[in-house]
């Protein structure tokens, strides 16, 4: 029963609502749009008035505010143009004893600048940004390291300045429109995104050379640009992985010394113990130890 009633209230109120909702779609009629009274281009209004409304008097606070505001600039000079809308402008005319009238005690005090107040004095490290200079740095004498600095950068020995330009273009060249067949050589091969030549020569050659070209004989400049880029003099090539072992090396006997630094040092594994931040720390002895000429021949690193 109390769902049959909440669905019913719920179709209702659907029902209001789209209601509402085209109600509120349709468009606002316009009051003045089919008034016969209505005649566009006078100046007539849009409904009349009524006998009381044209037979009403003012209040005085109405008639004080309907007055004009008063220009006070007519009884002192004469305006020198109006706005556009009618009003009269505040620039007027300089009358002559304005330029010769000294002024007064009030403009002059006025006119003086601001001054600066005690504690900023205090803070700046001099009273003007122009400070006498001491008589001492106007004889003084620049060293020569001062004189070296003093001296402008100059510009570099190979520097060139802008080139004109070699070939300069007439105004037939500027002027020219290319013919047919410059457009036509003008315009980009189109070439298919493949990974083979197109066979459209014999397969032994990709494209055909001329006689000539077989018969010409490369100058002297042409073999000096085809000589491929050489080496430098101290280039030396990398190592192979792997290289020869001397008999000496394979026959000799690491002696009790050798064999003591070549075990590995045993530690405890970090999961047994706790971490001990002076493990790995150095002797004083140890930091005192001067090497021997052995270890600073060894220590140098191979020249290539």
């Amino acid at each position: 029963m109390a769902t049959a009633r909440q669905s019913g209230v719920s179709h209702y109120l659907s029902a209001h609502s789209r209601n509402r909702i085209q109600e509120l779609a349709e468009p606002k009629k316009v009051a003045c749009a089919n008034d016969p009274r209505l005649v566009w281009g006078n100046q007539e209004t849009i409904r009349t008035l009524s006998q009381a409304i044209v037979t009403a008097q003012p209040s005085p606070r109405i008639v004080a505010l309907a007055k004009p505001k008063k220009d006070f600039g007519k009884n002192q000079c004469r305006p020198l143009f109006m706005y556009s809308c009618g009003r009269e402008s505040t620039i007027w005319e300089r009358l002559p004893p304005v330029d010769f009238g000294l002024p007064s005690d009030r403009l002059l005090k006025l006119s003086e600048p601001k001054k600066y107040l005690a504690a900023y004095l205090q803070q700046r490290p001099r009273e003007s940004p122009e400070w006498p200079v001491s008589p001492a740095a106007l004889m003084y004498k620049a060293s020569p390291r001062i004189l070296e600095l003093a001296r402008p950068k100059v510009l570099h020995a190979e520097f060139l300045l802008a080139r004109e330009v070699p070939t300069p273009v007439t105004n037939a060249a500027t002027l020219a429109r290319a013919s047919s067949r410059l457009q036509r050589l003008a315009e980009p091969r189109v070439r298919k995104v493949t990974d083979c030549y197109e066979l459209s020569f014999p397969e032994s050659v990709i494209r055909p050379v001329s006689k000539s070209a077989q018969k010409a004989i490369a100058s002297a400049r042409t073999l000096e640009l085809a000589r491929a880029k050489g080496l430098h003099p101290d280039y030396v090539p990398l190592r192979g992985a792997e290289w020869p072992v001397t008999k000496a090396a394979k026959h000799a006997v690491a002696t009790p010394r050798l064999v003591e630094l070549a075990q590995p040092r045993k530690r405890s594994p970090m999961s047994l113990c706790h971490f001990n931040p002076d493990a790995f720390t150095v002797k004083e002895a140890a930091k005192k130890a001067t090497c021997s000429a052995r270890i600073q021949e060894l220590a140098r690193p191979i020249k290539r």
